[in-house]
């Protein structure tokens, strides 16, 4: 039998509301990070064909610039859509035990909420590989969206 090799592949987008303020910290060598939970809901038809509700809470973590553009622009509610990959870590608890946490570490993050005139669109999008903001405009996940969820998201403006 031929050897069979697993394709190297770990990518995660998601949209989602923050649960709670996102918590902005720095490293011991200043590098920024921020941390935040957001609630991402999946609506579907049960057996009794009723539309029901599910909510996945998913831990998300930023750093470096993109934790930079986080710290201003997010709160409690704010509506994004992630693109990342999947990591888990290790730690001590209080009780001396060990936990581990998958969490998704944060790519590119699209701030789906409106923002003040005064802002450019430039602030819209970020992406953790560049240096500048996004142009919103030729960089957008509308691509990934469904008719439906581009018609509410048009509703929300």
């Amino acid at each position: 039998m031929a050897d069979l090799k697993m394709p190297e592949l770990n990518s995660v987008m998601v949209a989602g509301n923050l649960t709670k303020d996102p918590v902005f910290r720095q490293t011991s060598n200043n590098t920024p990070v921020v941390n935040f939970h957001i609630a991402a809901n999946r609506r579907y038809k049960d057996s009794s064909n009723q539309w029901q509700e599910d909510v996945c809470y998913v831990g998300v973590v930023a750093w470096n610039k993109l934790a930079d553009s986080c710290k201003d622009r997010l709160k409690k509610g704010s509506a994004v859509l992630i693109d990342g990959e999947l990591q888990s870590r290790t730690f001590k608890v209080d009780d001396g035990r060990n936990r581990t946490i998958v969490e998704i570490k944060a790519k590119r993050i699209q701030f789906l909420n409106k923002f003040n005139k005064d802002d450019s669109e430039d602030d819209y999008n970020y992406s953790s590989d560049d240096d500048n903001y996004d142009d919103f405009s030729e960089n957008t996940f509308d691509k990934f969206l469904t008719d439906e969820e581009s018609n509410l998201m048009r509703d929300n403006d």
